[in-house]
């Protein structure tokens, strides 16, 4: 005797006319989607980090009644459009079929890139903003979280790309694609850090930027501290991005 609760195996159930009526009346409702930014555990992790470090801001400015570290809250949003554009690439990249907007998109990711990694230079600012109701240990936490925010989203974004526009991965092609994404990205952060330049510069003030890194290059031993500096930040991101992609490869 076959049980109503549950059959056996290789029996077929029939619906009834009852059961069509309440599917047609009450039709499944299609799940619901999160906001982009909490679609995947890592966006959700990359936010809540986020958030700490705006917390850890937020309790300074109660703390010391000053405004201090504010500017930095504003660094790691820049950090995060570069995030954005490759997140959304990665998830649409079945539907984008007019490459113009691959490519503009990937402009656009270029130009902000470097502000993932320019928060790493915001730990000169340790000693800048010094309070007696603000620890130094409290202010290198709040620094250290935002630059370790602005790494994340650096290496991960890169990643993203990397999948993207270099499918075809071979030994020795990492010069092709990282090794000058990693370039740009050190003459990004020496742009904004002592030249003081912002990635809208490039369409708002191109003439100065050009004039100013021309004078670099025709210059290299006048400019050799700027050179020093690139060198050093290039092969470190490098290092950075490369450990941080076997260790992930390893631990998969």
């Amino acid at each position: 005797m076959t049980s109503i609760f549950f059959p056996r195996s290789g029996v077929k159930t029939t619906a009834t006319a009852s059961d069509a009526a309440d599917s047609k009346s009450h039709p499944a409702k299609p799940p619901r989607r999160l906001p982009f930014f909490l679609r995947t555990e890592i966006d959700r992790l990359l936010i809540a980090g986020i958030f700490f470090s705006c917390l850890l801001v937020l309790i300074r400015i109660m703390h010391t009644r000053t405004f201090g570290f504010l500017f930095i809250i504003w660094n790691l949003f820049l950090a995060y459009v570069p995030y954005a554009i490759s997140s959304w690439l990665s998830a649409s990249q079945t539907r984008l079929k007019h490459p113009l907007i691959k490519y503009a998109a990937f402009i656009a990711w270029l130009l902000f890139l470097p502000n993932t990694f320019y928060i790493l230079t915001d730990l000169i600012h340790l000693t800048h903003y010094q309070h007696p109701r603000a620890p130094e240990w409290f202010d290198l936490a709040l620094i250290f979280s935002f630059a370790w925010n602005g790494l994340l989203l650096g290496v991960i974004s890169i990643r993203q790309m990397e999948k993207l526009y270099r499918p075809r991965q071979y030994p020795g092609s990492d010069w092709r694609f990282i090794y000058p994404i990693m370039a740009l990205n050190a003459l990004g952060v020496y742009a904004g850090r002592y030249l003081r330049y912002n990635s809208w510069d490039i369409l708002s003030n191109p003439f100065q930027l050009i004039a100013d890194l021309a004078s670099m290059i025709i210059h290299p031993f006048r400019n050799h501290y700027a050179w020093d500096m690139i060198l050093c930040y290039t092969i470190l991101l490098i290092f950075i991005y490369t450990m941080l992609k076997k260790i992930s490869k390893a631990m998969a």
